[in-house]
């Protein structure tokens, strides 16, 4: 899915019926995060790392060079990659309930992919510091608080929000 993830941007971008994307998780997480054995193999491979590295910046920039709206509907968990694609939508509408982390410092690296770059514009660097260094999760209501989400309402309306706002 990182791959994927690096590509849709651009379909989305090229079709002229499209004027918005929503984008949401299936069932109870927004995403999960990377696979731990894609994690090990990059510490071996440094191809491989590379390529993984490529792709995570093809994602952020692939993402902010699109001049269509993207909303994030995060109705769950948002870890890894579709922690990158929730944050940098142009409005996040995120469930009470639901939480996010950037876990990077628990692999025992640096934030990475978008966090350095986008969450101090979003919540400041005083609580961007804190949340990347210490990899806390945040709730919904946490996370509006801060400014780092656009909304933050109950579970059952994020869907409906989101298709709201996109029409």
């Amino acid at each position: 899915l990182h791959w994927e993830l690096t590509q849709i941007w651009l379909t989305i971008g090229a079709d002229p019926d499209t004027r918005v994307a929503v984008v949401t998780g299936k069932g109870r997480a927004f995403s999960a995060g990377g696979d731990l054995e894609m994690v090990e193999a990059n510490a071996t491979d440094p191809r491989r790392l590379m390529n993984t590295l490529k792709e995570a910046s093809d994602i952020v920039y692939n993402m902010i060079n699109l001049d269509k709206p993207v909303i994030s509907a995060i109705n769950g968990v948002a870890v890894g990659a579709g922690l990158v694609v929730a944050l940098l939508a142009d409005i996040s509408i995120m469930a009470e309930n639901a939480r996010v982390t950037d876990g990077h410092t628990r692999l025992g690296v640096v934030a990475g992919d978008h966090a350095a770059m986008v969450w101090p514009l979003l919540c400041g660097m005083a609580k961007a510091k804190y949340y990347l260094l210490t990899a806390d999760f945040l709730d919904g209501k946490e996370a509006e608080r801060i400014g780092l989400v656009s909304l933050c309402v109950a579970p059952d309306q994020v869907m409906p929000k989101a298709l709201d706002v996109a029409g």
